[in-house]
């Protein structure tokens, strides 16, 4: 992601990779569009991610790496908060994860 924005002028300011999902805090050059960057940034990942994990193909068959929609907001005055957002995001996710775990199990099973 970082290799592919680099050559689009684009600056990754905060990222992080989630199980099922990416956050990323850009800077992207006024002369690119979003959808622009977008649709090169999921084009081209998913074809370099299918070259160096050739098993995901069978997974995703029709090489559908990526959801079709996306995000997208302006930061402004909020870029440090939403640096941080995306800081701790993955903690929250994990959190939430195992707070769901818990919800789904028996309680009457005891612990084991």
């Amino acid at each position: 992601m970082r290799q592919l924005s680099e050559w689009k002028g684009v600056k990754i300011v905060e990222a992080e990779v989630c199980p099922d999902h990416i956050h990323m805090l850009v800077e992207i050059p006024p002369k690119m569009s979003v959808a622009g960057y977008i649709g090169f940034l999921k084009g081209k990942s998913s074809l370099m991610i299918f070259q160096r994990h050739g098993n995901l193909k069978y997974k995703y068959g029709n090489r559908s790496f990526w959801c079709r929609g996306y995000y997208v907001d302006t930061a402004g005055k909020n870029t440090k908060k939403i640096a941080e957002y995306i800081q701790n995001q993955l903690k929250e996710d994990q959190l939430t994860d195992q707070m769901t775990l818990k919800e789904y199990m028996d309680p009457l099973a005891g612990n084991k």
